[in-house]
């Protein structure tokens, strides 16, 4: 989104609406109408006219993420409107005109996705004008340094912390995290930081990455009684599989902003399993 958004305001659309659109965050029954906008009466609820993205883009730009989430029947009524330059509201029977730049994203395969008939050919054609590959966080680790010390002069003027920097030492524990929720989990990662720590330098105590403190490096002879400390205090040890994998599951779920099909593809599981396990979990 923040690439989507330097590229519209770098644009000769730049003074016009940035509207930015999570597809597999709002339900498949609403998304129809969330983008192409609904008549008065055009189903329950629907009690006055209301525009839809498309529309509130007019003129500028309409960022789509995670595109690949959409239904075959909404992603060819999508491709209509790429093709034709209009929509028609839900309910609606005129056509209304609309000049949109389109940014869309996903974090699937569109070739994949196209492979397995989840992703329509002729839509990914369409929109595939001029792609960019967002490399992962852990790709461009010579990054962390600059957008944790802007994450901690952000966050320590909004709780009035000292924090101004990282310690060595903590730095160099964020380069050897694998960020799976990426810069979003980086700055969760540095709000907590800042907000338990009243030092100027934080140090790498003060880093929760992926619920678990920095590990020290054991010298040879030290390794045998630093493991069994480490095992001792290890939350995760004692307690079953099943349970060691829920605890994972919800704690990437935490890092990556409840994203589910982020999640998933961190985990290294398909979006129908996570669900499966997500309403095992909560009938427990």
């Amino acid at each position: 989104e923040l690439v989507a958004r330097t590229i519209h305001s770098l644009s000769s659309r730049g003074k016009g609406p940035f509207v930015a659109v999570n597809c597999s965050a709002i339900p498949e029954t609403l998304l129809e109408s969330e983008l192409f906008g609904h008549e008065r009466g055009a189903f329950t609820g629907a009690i006055e006219r209301r525009a839809g993205y498309f529309e509130l883009a007019d003129q500028g730009t309409l960022f789509l993420d995670e595109i690949a989430e959409m239904s075959a029947a909404l992603q060819a009524k999508y491709l209509r409107v790429l093709q034709d330059g209009v929509i028609r509201r839900l309910g609606g029977k005129a056509e209304v005109k609309v000049d949109v730049r389109i940014i869309a994203a996903t974090n699937k395969d569109p070739v994949a996705a196209m492979k397995q008939a989840t992703f329509r050919e002729d839509l990914y054609y369409r929109l595939n004008v001029f792609s960019l590959t967002m490399p992962t966080l852990r790709a461009r680790k010579e990054d962390i340094a600059l957008l944790a010390d802007a994450f901690i002069s952000e966050f320590a003027a909004k709780y009035g912390k000292a924090a101004k920097a990282l310690t060595e030492e903590a730095l160099e524990a964020l380069k050897r995290h694998a960020w799976p929720g990426n810069v979003r989990e980086l700055r969760n990662c540095i709000e907590r930081a800042v907000v338990g720590s009243d030092e100027v330098h934080i140090p790498a105590s003060h880093l929760s990455l992926g619920g678990q403190r920095p590990l020290a490096v054991p010298t040879a002879a030290g390794a045998s009684a630093v493991a069994g400390a480490e095992a001792a205090s290890d939350p995760l040890v004692g307690i079953t599989l099943d349970e060691s994998e829920r605890i994972l599951i919800l704690k990437t779920l935490v890092a990556l902003g409840n994203n589910k099909t982020r999640a998933a593809e961190s985990l290294g599981i398909s979006l129908k399993t996570l669900h499966n396990k997500l309403r095992r979990y909560n009938g427990s």
